[in-house]
């Protein structure tokens, strides 16, 4: 989606009051500072509050004092089931109701897909992902190599861009995986690099996998709720990801599971389990041997976390207001008008930075990762003492995420002036 931009604050608050998702703004609580509204560009590692996060919470309170363990059964979204999430949090992943939970926290979900999906035999043994995954994938990948034998250096084939780039191109990750077809038991990637904010092309990069005989998961943290994803089309094998960022669920949410019914129908795939995965028609008896529920489902260990879950909720039931392919056009147009900004600065030598993110649009969500020449910390710095909250990684990069359901067109505006 295309507009012609102009660097100007009129231009920019004309387009916020033609906006049809303006209004979900005001259903966030937008931090102050000194009685301002602050620039909050920091989606991508903490979502905003939600207005109805209290009282849903409080709902859950009140049904706990009320009811007390009959709460399970009494409550006004009853705790025994929590179904009631999974096909909000599907419909954001472009998956079927029965191939998503809600349940645990990221890596703990990532382990538990890696018992269940990697499954090295003889020379098919690696893990391919990409370089400077984000640190919890890493360690999350390096541990299941240790545990079955292996070590990181001999049992992870990493993906690096070419000299002088700073993202990967499609067609290289299908090189390399076209290349060690015979040794990849498992491709397991972000959807969106936490670094360079750059989105990979999941559909493409699942073919080749499968061509080549690989299992495909994805780590979904910087991806759901910010690009449109469509994990049962593609056939994607599992993904996981958080509900803190751009799903804006509060510090250590919940986190998402996806499998695919063609495995989530197979009860005897080896798996980490729980009782919360038992079948429900016999959890109860509380018999020994294990019977996996059929679908992700079937990989839950405990009861779930039913405060975390209301805040998850009140969220989700904002998301289910609209649709992702409406918030990736507002997303496209937010962030296209953000660069435009930027380069207008770079080529008029106002700006000392460098945008890593893709310019093309197709291959990025929400965030622009700016790499800063010189001064770079001191910039982000007085950034944040002028009400912008981004986020500074080390050792040169700041990174800017408008997020289409609560920024505006003057926040990205006001960033830039600023900067």
């Amino acid at each position: 989606m295309k507009m012609p931009f102009e660097n100007s604050l009129p231009f920019a608050q004309q387009v916020d009051k033609e906006d049809t998702l303006a209004p979900f703004r005001n259903q966030y609580f937008i931090p102050e500072k000194e009685g301002k509204p602050i620039v909050y560009l920091c989606g991508n590692s903490l979502g905003l509050q939600p207005k109805t996060t209290s009282a849903y919470l409080q709902q859950e309170l009140e049904d706990w004092k009320s009811h007390a363990v009959e709460g399970h059964f009494e409550a006004k979204n009853p705790w025994f089931k929590s179904q009631h999430l999974f096909s909000k949090a599907a419909d954001i992943v472009g998956a079927l109701p029965g191939e998503v939970v809600v349940m645990n926290t990221l890596t703990v979900n990532l382990h538990l897909m890696m018992v269940s999906f990697y499954k090295p035999q003889g020379k098919r043994y690696k893990i391919l992902m990409e370089g400077g995954a984000f640190p919890s994938d890493q360690y999350a990948v390096e541990s299941q190599l240790n545990f079955h034998g292996y070590n990181y250096p001999e049992g992870v084939i990493e993906l690096k861009p070419r000299e002088g780039e700073f993202t990967l191109r499609t067609e290289d990750i299908v090189n390399s995986i076209a290349q060690h077809a015979d040794e990849i038991a498992l491709v397991m990637m972000g959807g969106v690099n936490y670094y360079t904010g750059q989105l990979y092309d999941l559909k493409t990069i699942t073919e080749a996998g499968h061509k080549a005989g690989a299992l495909m998961g994805f780590d979904l943290a910087h991806a759901a709720g910010n690009v449109p994803l469509q994990l049962h089309n593609w056939e994607v094998d599992f993904a996981v990801w958080c509900s803190y960022k751009y799903l804006n669920s509060g510090p250590g949410g919940p986190g998402g599971v996806f499998v695919h019914e063609k495995h989530g129908n197979n009860t005897n795939i080896v798996r980490f389990a729980g009782w919360w995965g038992n079948d429900e028609s016999t959890r109860f008896l509380m018999q020994p041997g294990f019977k996996a529920q059929k679908g992700a489902a079937g990989w839950q260990l405990s009861n779930a976390q039913v405060l975390a879950m209301a805040a998850h909720k009140a969220s989700l039931d904002i998301f289910s207001q609209t649709t992702m392919p409406q918030l990736r056009s507002k997303s496209l147009l937010l962030t296209g008008f953000l660069e435009f900004l930027l380069k207008e600065k770079i080529k008029n030598h106002q700006l000392d930075i460098k945008i890593i993110t893709p310019e093309n649009s197709d291959e990025r969500g929400c965030q622009l990762s700016l790499l800063t020449r010189s001064n770079g910390k001191k910039m982000f710095d007085k950034l944040t003492a002028n009400g912008v909250v981004a986020d500074w990684r080390e050792p040169n990069v700041i990174r800017i995420a408008p997020t289409p359901m609560y920024n505006t067109f003057e926040d990205v505006y006001r960033f830039v002036a600023l900067l």
